[in-house]
C-alpha cells in the first residue's frame, strides 16, 4: 500500500513538472527597424525578435514588404492586440499589418496624408493612425486596414497614447500645447487637456487614467496634466545637467515612461545621453539617479514585470539596480537602436500578452 501511495505521489510530482514545463513562459522582443529615421546601420530592416529570456539575445529577423523596399524608410510607430494576435507598424507613408503566428504580412495601406506614431484599442478592433504631422487622424479598422473615420485637430498629429482599459484615446500634436481626448466608441473629442507649456512630444498615461505626463518642446524633464480636471499641475526639470545639442527631435528630452507599478517615471536626456529616474510615489516626482547609455535616447519603454527598461539606444537596463545587463546586437554584430519595440508573451504556443511602445502605467487600484 505505501509503495503505491509513493508512485501515485511520484506520478502526480511527474505530472505537475509536465505541465510547467507545458505552460512556461517565453518573453520576446519585437523591435522594428530603421527605429531611428531611417538608419540602416542600427540593425538594418525588419522586424528583429530578442530572446528577453535569454539575455536579449537575437532570435531572427522577419521580412516584410517596407523591408525589402530597395531603399527601407523610417518606421514611425509600432502597435500589437494579443487578442487578434497582429502586429502593426508604420511609415511615412503606410500602414502594415503582420499575422504573428505566421510572422507574414497580411496587409499594407496607404493612408490619407501619411502615418506616423499610432496606437490600438485592446480588442485590436480599431487604430488610431496620426497623419505625419497634418491635421487629423485617420481611424482603421484594425481586421481590414479600412478607413472609419477621422478626427481634425489641427495641431501637426503625431503620438497616440491608448488608456489601458481602452476606453479613450490620447491625441498629441506637435504644435499644440493641449491634448485632445477622443472616446474611442464614438470617435469624438471629449476633452482637452492643459494647457502645457509648450507643444506636446512624447507622453505616458497612468493606468487608472488619472495623470498625463509629457515632454514638451524645450524642456528637459517633463510636465504632468490632471486627466479628471484637465489642468495642468507641475512642471518637472531634470537638475544638475545642461540643455545641449541633440541629433534628432529638436527637444532635449523625447520619451517618458512610466515603470508598471507606476513608482518611477524615467525619462529622456538626449545631449547628455543619459535616462533620468524620478521617484514617482511622491508628487511632484523627486529625481534619484542617472544612468548613462551609448547613444543619444528618443524613447523609453519597459517589460510588463518591470524588470526591464528599453531605451531607444538597444541598451537593456535592469530596473532594481539601475544598471545596463545587455544590449541588443543583430545577427551581423551590429548595435540595435529603436524607438519603435513591444514586448509579447508566449505560453505554450498561445500569444497571451503584448506591450505598449508609451511605457504607460499598469498599476491596478
Amino acid at each position: 500500500m505505501a509503495r503505491r501511495t509513493l508512485l501515485a505521489l511520484i506520478f502526480v510530482l511527474l505530472g505537475t513538472s509536465a505541465q510547467a514545463q507545458d505552460k512556461k513562459q517565453k518573453h520576446y522582443l519585437y523591435v522594428a527597424t530603421p527605429g531611428i529615421r531611417n538608419y540602416l546601420e542600427f540593425g538594418g530592416a525588419g522586424i528583429l525578435v530578442f530572446d528577453i529570456d535569454n539575455n536579449h539575445k537575437f532570435v531572427k529577423r522577419i521580412k516584410t514588404p517596407a523591408s525589402e523596399e530597395a531603399k527601407p524608410i523610417n518606421i514611425k510607430g509600432v502597435c500589437a492586440c494579443a487578442a487578434t494576435k497582429r502586429l502593426y507598424f508604420s511609415t511615412l507613408t503606410k500602414l502594415y499589418c503582420v499575422d504573428l503566428v505566421t510572422e507574414k504580412t497580411l496587409w499594407e495601406k496607404a493612408l490619407p496624408e501619411g502615418c506616423d506614431r499610432m496606437s490600438i484599442t485592446p480588442d485590436g478592433k480599431t487604430l488610431y493612425v496620426p497623419t505625419m504631422e497634418k491635421d487629423h487622424w485617420n481611424i482603421v479598422d484594425g481586421k481590414t486596414g479600412d478607413l472609419i473615420t477621422r478626427i481634425e485637430t489641427k495641431s501637426r498629429a503625431h503620438n497616440t497614447v491608448v488608456s489601458l482599459d481602452g476606453a479613450f484615446m490620447y491625441l498629441a500634436g506637435i504644435s499644440s500645447p493641449r491634448l485632445p481626448v477622443a472616446d474611442t466608441k464614438t470617435h469624438k473629442i471629449v476633452q482637452m487637456v492643459g494647457p502645457f507649456s509648450h507643444g506636446i512630444r512624447p507622453f505616458t498615461v497612468n493606468a487608472d487614467r488619472s495623470l498625463v505626463f509629457v515632454n514638451v518642446n524645450e524642456l528637459l524633464g517633463f510636465e504632468i496634466g490632471d486627466l479628471k480636471t484637465g489642468k495642468m499641475l507641475h512642471r518637472v526639470e531634470v537638475k544638475g545637467y545642461k540643455k545641449g545639442m541633440v541629433k534628432r527631435h529638436g527637444c532635449p528630452s523625447h520619451g517618458v515612461g512610466l515603470t508598471p507599478d507606476e513608482t518611477e517615471v524615467w525619462v529622456c536626456d538626449a545631449a547628455n545621453s543619459s535616462m533620468h529616474v524620478f521617484d514617482n510615489t511622491v508628487m511632484p516626482p523627486k529625481q534619484t539617479v542617472s544612468i548613462k547609455v551609448r547613444e543619444q535616447p528618443g524613447w523609453i519603454t519597459f517589460s510588463r514585470d518591470g524588470r526591464w527598461a528599453w531605451p531607444s539606444t538597444g541598451d537593456v537596463i535592469d530596473v532594481k539596480t539601475k544598471k545596463i545587463s545587455h544590449t541588443l546586437m543583430d545577427e551581423e554584430g551590429r548595435e540595435v537602436h529603436s524607438e519603435k519595440v513591444v514586448e509579447a508573451i508566449w505560453i505554450n504556443g498561445e500569444l497571451v500578452f503584448v506591450g505598449d511602445q508609451f511605457g504607460v502605467g499598469r498599476r491596478r487600484k
